[in-house]
C-alpha cells in the first residue's frame, strides 16, 4: 500500500536498514568467511567459536547435537556428546572435508545461517594389526636380497599425518630388513643373508607400526619366519655304527644281532633314509640275515644250528633322496654254544612286581638295581651291557653294575619301557659270546605336567542377529596327555566375556542365551579356558571370535523429520537445492537407502547416487514461493523393504526479476490543475506504484528526473519515500502554467534496481476546468536511469580507520562542492531575475499557460481510472471531480 504515514515511513527505513545488515552477512556466509574448526573429542564446555563477529544477537542454534549456543553472546560451546571424527566421516575423508554444517537464527530479524564447523582429527586411534603373529616360510635357498611381500600391514583410523603409519623391523639379527614402497604403502621383507635350516629354523622378529603425529603411537605384531628345507645334505653313517658283532651259534629266529643307523641333516621328507644290503653280499648273508629297511635293524632269518665258528660280512647302504647311498661294513662272528653260561642276579631298588619297576615321570636320574653276573669259571673275562634302546644306563661297581635311568622319564612320550641285559664272555682262544640275556620292565606313573591343549586355537563363526535364545553355536575340544584325573578336562569362559554366552563345563558346547543384535554390537571376542583336574590344575586358551550378520531391522532414518532449504528463483533447471542426510544402521543392501519425492507436484527430484534435491524446472516465487513435499527413503532389504519419510519446506528465495508498476497516475498523459491559491506544503497529488518482488527488491523509492537547478526552482516537491507531491512554496505568477515532471520509479534491487517511468503534469491555473494533455511530453535527457552499481567486492573486508578517514574526506569534498554550487546558482538567480523585469509583459515564460487557453486541458476518463484505483491510496476522496487529501 502507498500511504503517506510517518511512523509506517521509519519502520520501512528500519526494516531497509535491518535488511542491508543481512545481506552484507549474508554475503560473509556465501563467501566461506565464516567458519569454525573444532579438535575432537573435546570435553563439554570448549569453547569453540563466536557469531559475534559476524552477526548481530540474538542467537539461536538449530541443530544442537554437538555444539550448543548462547543467545546473547553468539559463543557456542561443546556438548556432552563429543564429536568423534572417525564415527562422524568416511574413513577416506581427507582431514579438512570432515565437516558439519549448524543452522542459527540470527539478528532481530530472526534470519537463518548455515555455518560449516571442520572436525580436526586428533591422534586417539593408534595404529592396529589384524592378527598379531604373521607368519611366512622362506626357503632356506633363497637368495640374497629377495623380497618377499607382507599382506599384514597396520591400520589407522586418524586422519592426515596422524595415519600415516611407519614400520620398522626389530630382532632381526640382520638377517632381514624392511623395504616400504610409498605408493602403496607396500611392505617387502628383504633377506640380507644367506639361510640355513640346519642352522637355524625359525626367526622370532617384530614388526612395529608407528603413526606421525604429534605424540606418535605405535603398534607390533610378531613376524615368524619359517626356514623351509631343500634337499642340500645327503645320509651318512656315523663312528657309532657297530662293525663286529658275536652271537651264539645256537641263535633262534628274529634275534637281534645289530642295528645300523645313518642320519641326514635334512629334515622330512628330505631327511627318509632307506636301508639296504649290498648286492654284493654272499648268498648265505642273504639267507641268514633280514635288514628292516626303515629302521636299520639287522636280525636272523633262521634257527643258527652252528657248531663250528663261522665270520660274515654284511655290507649296508643307506640311501636318500637324490643322493648317492653311504654305506658301512658289518662283521657278524658265529660261535659255537658252550656247556658253560653265564647267568644274570637282579636285585631291585626300586617298587617291584615281577621284574616290573614302576617309577614316576620327571624324577632326576635314579638307580632302578643292582646286577650281579654268576657263572662258570670257564670265562677269562665278562660283563653286562644293555641291546635295546632307551634313557637308561649300566656303570660297574664293585664287581656289580647299577642300572639307573640316564634323563627323566616322560609318561606321554612313552608310558613303559623293556630293557634288554646280555651278559657277554670272553673264551680262551678269544672269542666273545653273549651266553644270557634278561628283560626288565619299567612302568612310568603319570603326574599332572601337561596342560590340556585345544585341537584349534582360535575360532571364527557367523552367526546372524535376531536369533533364538538357547541357540548352540560350535563345540570347543581339547586334550591332555596326563591320565586320569589329570587328563579329565572342563571348559569355561572369562569372567570379562559376554553374559549373553554359556559355555557347557563337561562337553565344551558353546551357546547364545539371548538374542543378537548388529546395531548395538557386532562382533564378539570369547575367551574360552581348558582346565584339567589334577592338583594344582593346569589350563591353556582358546579364542572364539563371533561375527554377528546383518538382517533388515532397521528403518532408514532421515538426519531431521522436516527440511528446510532455500533456493533463489528462475535457477536453471537440474539447480541443487540441498543435501538430504539419511542413514540406515543395517549393512549392505540392508542399509543402501533410495530416496524418492512423493506428494508433491512441485518441479523438484532426488538424485540417489548423491542424496541431493534439484529442480526439474523454473521457478517463479511470484507464483509459487514455497513448496511442501515428502521424501520416500527405502532400504533394499530383502525379503521385505522398510520405508521412513521426511517432510520438506522449500523457500523460493526472490531474486529481482519485476519492474515496478505505476498505479497512479494511470498514464502518462494525466493531468491535474492546481489552483495558484494552494498554500505551501498542500499534496497536490501522489505518485503510487507496486513490485511484485519481496525485501529489497520490493522497496521502492521515487526521484523526479531533472538538473538541480531546475528542481530547485520548481513550486512543487516530491518525497521518495511516500510518493506524495507537495507544494514546495508559495505560488506565484510566475508559476502559472503546466509542468511535466518526469519521474523514475525505482526498487531497492541488488545489484542493479529495476525502474519505470512515469510523467506527472500539473497545471496551475485559476480555472477549475478539466486538464487534458494533447500529446504525451517527451523526455530528452539521458537513457541511463539506472543507480550506478558499487564496484567493492562485497566481500571485502577493509581497515575499519582507513574506511572511517575515506569517508571524512569524501564528506569534506562534497560539502565544498556543494557551496560552489550554490554560489553558482544564487549569482545566475540573480542574472536571470534582472533579464525578466527588463522583459515585455506579454512574454509568456516557459511553465505559462494563458487562461484563455485552459479549455484545451480536460480529461474525465483519467479521472475515472484514479477513481478505479483507489486500492493504491484508501485515503483519496472524490468531491465533485476534484481530487482531496
Amino acid at each position: 500500500m502507498c500511504e503517506d504515514d510517518g511512523p509506517l515511513d521509519n519502520m520501512n527505513w528500519a526494516g531497509l536498514l535491518q535488511s542491508l545488515l543481512l545481506v552484507i552477512h549474508l554475503q560473509q556466509v556465501i563467501c566461506g568467511s565464516v567458519r569454525f574448526s573444532v579438535p575432537e573429542e573435546k570435553e563439554p564446555g570448549f569453547l569453540a567459536g563466536s557469531l559475534s563477529k559476524y552477526f548481530p544477537p540474538p542467537y539461536q542454534l538449530l541443530t544442537q547435537e554437538y555444539l550448543w549456543l548462547d543467545k546473547n553472546t553468539g559463543n557456542f560451546y561443546t556438548t556432552e556428546q563429543k564429536m568423534n571424527r572417525e564415527a562422524l566421516c568416511p574413513k577416506d575423508t581427507k582431514a579438512e572435508e570432515c565437516i558439519i554444517l549448524h543452522t542459527a537464527v540470527i539478528g532481530p530479524s530472526g534470519d537463518l545461517v548455515q555455518f560449516p564447523v571442520i572436525i580436526e582429527d586428533i591422534n586417539d586411534n593408534a595404529p592396529h594389526f589384524e592378527n598379531s603373529e604373521i607368519h611366512l616360510r622362506v626357503s632356506e635357498d633363497t637368495r640374497v636380497g629377495t623380497s618377499f611381500l607382507l599382506d599384514d600391514q597396520a591400520q589407522d583410523m586418524d586422519a592426515g599425518q596422524n595415519g600415516e603409519l611407519r614400520y620398522r623391523l626389530e630382532d632381526s639379527d640382520g638377517v632381514f630388513s624392511l623395504k616400504v614402497e610409498d605408493d602403496g604403502p607396500v611392505i617387502m621383507l628383504v633377506v640380507k643373508t644367506a639361510l640355513d635350516r640346519e642352522t637355524r629354523d625359525t626367526y622370532l622378529m617384530a614388526l612395529v607400526a608407528t603413526d606421525r603425529g604429534s605424540e606418535p603411537l605405535s603398534a607390533m605384531a610378531t613376524l615368524i619366519v619359517t626356514v623351509t628345507d631343500v634337499n642340500d645334505h645327503c645320509p651318512s653313517f656315523g663312528t657309532e655304527s657297530p662293525p663286529n658283532v658275536t652271537i651264539p651259534g645256537d641263535s633262534t629266529k628274529n634275534s637281534l644281532v645289530a642295528r645300523v643307523r645313518a642320519t641326514d641333516r635334512d629334515s622330512a621328507p628330505n631327511a627318509g633314509i632307506v636301508y639296504s644290503l649290498s648286492s654284493k653280499v654272499s648268498e648265505r648273508v642273504k639267507k641268514l640275515f633280514s635288514l628292516d629297511s626303515l629302521t636299520g635293524y639287522i636280525r636272523l632269518a633262521q634257527d643258527l644250528q652252528n657248531d663250528d665258528s663261522e665270520v660274515l660280512q654284511l655290507n649296508v647302504l643307506a640311501s636318500g633322496h637324490h643322493c648317492p647311498p653311504a654305506d658301512t661294513r658289518v662283521t657278524v662272528s658265529i660261535v659255537p654254544k658252550e656247556n658253560q653260561e653265564l647267568t644274570i642276579k637282579i636285585g631291585f631298588i626300586a617298587d617291584h612286581q615281577n621284574q616290573t619297576m614302576v617309577l614316576q615321570e620327571n624324577q632326576p636320574p635314579t638307580v632302578l638295581a643292582v646286577l650281579e653276573l654268576q657263572g662258570d669259571s670257564g670265562f677269562i673275562g665278562s660283563s653286562l651291557a644293555i641291546e635295546s634302546e632307551g634313557p637308561f644306563t649300566l656303570s660297574p661297581q664293585n664287581g656289580k653294575y647299577l642300572l639307573s635311568t640316564s634323563k627323566p622319564l616322560d609318561y606321554e612320550t612313552k608310558s613303559e619301557h623293556f630293557i634288554y641285559v646280555a651278559a657277554q664272555g670272553r673264551l680262551a682262544e678269544g672269542s666273545v659270546i653273549t651266553s644270557s640275556r634278561q628283560m626288565i620292565k619299567v612302568l612310568v606313573a603319570d603326574v599332572n605336567d601337561n596342560a590340556p591343549q585345544f585341537f584349534q586355537s582360535r575360532h571364527q563363526l557367523e552367526v546372524e542377529e535376531n536369533n533364538q535364545p538357547g541357540m548352540s553355536l560350535l563345540r570347543v575340544a581339547a586334550s591332555d596327555a596326563d591320565s586320569g584325573h589329570n587328563g579329565r578336562v572342563t571348559y569355561r569362559l572369562d569372567k570379562l566375556a559376554s553374559t549373553v554366552f554359556n559355555i557347557a563345563p563337561d562337553t565344551g558346547q558353546l551357546s547364545v542365551s539371548a538374542v543378537l543384535d548388529k546395531e548395538q554390537q557386532g562382533e564378539y571376542k570369547l575367551t574360552v579356558f581348558a582346565q584339567d583336574s589334577g592338583s594344582p590344575p593346569l589350563e591353556s586358551v582358546a579364542s572364539v571370535s563371533i561375527r554377528v550378520l546383518d538382517q533388515n531391522d532397521n528403518t532408514p532414518v532421515f538426519l531431521t523429520p522436516h527440511f528446510i532449504f532455500f533456493v533463489p528463483e528462475n535457477v536453471p533447471p537440474f539447480t541443487e537445492v540441498g543435501r538430504v542426510g539419511v542413514t540406515d544402521a543395517d549393512e549392505g543392501e540392508n542399509g543402501d537407502t533410495e530416496l524418492h519425492v512423493v506428494n508433491s507436484r512441485g518441479p523438484f527430484v532426488v538424485y540417489n547416487p548423491e542424496g541431493t534435491l534439484r529442480t526439474t524446472g523454473s521457478l517463479d516465487r511470484e507464483t509459487d514461493d514455497r513448496y511442501e513435499l515428502y521424501l520416500l527413503a527405502s532400504d533394499r532389504g530383502r525379503p521385505l523393504a522398510l520405508t521412513s519419510t521426511a517432510r520438506v519446506t522449500i523457500f523460493v528465495q526472490d531474486i529481482n526479476d519485476n519492474r515496478p508498476k505505476v498505479i497512479l497516475p494511470s498514464s502518462n498523459s494525466s493531468c491535474q490543475t492546481v489552483s495558484p491559491g494552494t498554500i505551501e506544503g498542500t499534496v497536490v497529488t501522489k505518485v503510487c506504484a507496486i513490485d511484485e518482488d519481496s525485501g529489497l527488491n520490493s522497496d521502492i523509492t521515487y526521484t523526479v528526473v531533472a538538473p538541480e537547478s531546475v528542481q530547485k526552482s520548481s513550486p512543487f516537491r516530491l518525497d521518495s519515500r511516500s510518493g506524495n507531491i507537495t507544494v514546495a512554496q508559495q505560488l506565484l505568477e510566475k508559476d502559472l502554467g503546466m509542468h511535466h515532471l518526469f519521474i523514475v520509479v525505482r526498487d531497492g534491487g541488488k545489484p542493479a534496481p529495476l525502474y519505470t517511468t512515469i510523467w506527472v503534469n500539473l497545471l496551475v491555473n485559476d480555472s477549475v476546468g478539466r486538464c487534458n494533455l494533447d500529446r504525451v511530453p517527451t523526455w530528452t535527457g539521458t537513457s541511463d536511469l539506472d543507480q550506478t552499481p558499487s564496484k567493492a567486492p562485497v566481500c571485502e573486508m577493509g581497515d575499519t580507520r582507513s574506511a572511517q578517514l575515506t569517508l571524512l574526506v569524501g564528506l569534506g569534498m562534497m560539502l565544498v562542492s556543494t557551496c560552489f554550487l550554490v554560489a553558482t546558482v544564487v549569482l545566475y538567480l540573480k542574472q536571470k531575475r534582472r533579464s525578466l523585469q527588463l522583459s515585455k509583459r506579454g512574454h509568456i515564460e516557459e511553465n505559462e499557460i494563458p487562461l484563455r487557453l485552459k479549455n484545451k486541458y480536460h480529461s474525465d476518463d483519467e479521472i475515472e481510472q484514479i477513481k478505479a484505483s483507489n486500492v493504491c491510496n484508501p485515503h483519496l476522496h472524490f468531491v465533485k471531480d476534484e481530487i482531496r487529501l
